[in-house]
């Protein structure tokens, strides 16, 4: 199992083995998808990102063998603005002498 990566299927996993609470944040991207799976008798849920919902089912299944549900995410952030920190801001002019 330990040696398939997620970058050989280009995909993101951004939480692993997370609740349905924490997998419901808007702050993820409109492209994360909820991944729910079975591993020893146990449902676990991650979120993963990827360009098509293929992708991430073949990662899945290559590692786990038993994908249950690969449903839309509740991300709201565009995919190019995820991720990028806020440009600095840029001191005001100070005026002198008055």
């Amino acid at each position: 199992m330990s040696d398939i990566k997620p970058e050989d299927y280009s995909c993101e996993i951004l939480l692993e083995k997370t609740t349905p609470e924490k997998a419901k944040d808007t702050s993820f991207p409109t492209d994360a998808y909820n991944v729910t799976y079975t591993v020893d008798g146990e449902d676990r849920l991650d979120v993963c990102r990827a360009q098509k919902a293929a992708n991430i089912f073949d990662l899945y299944y290559d590692k786990y063998k038993n994908v249950k549900s690969i449903q839309y995410g509740s991300g709201t952030i565009s995919p190019n603005r995820f991720g990028l920190k806020p440009p600095p801001k840029k001191k005001g002019k100070t005026v002198r002498g008055k």
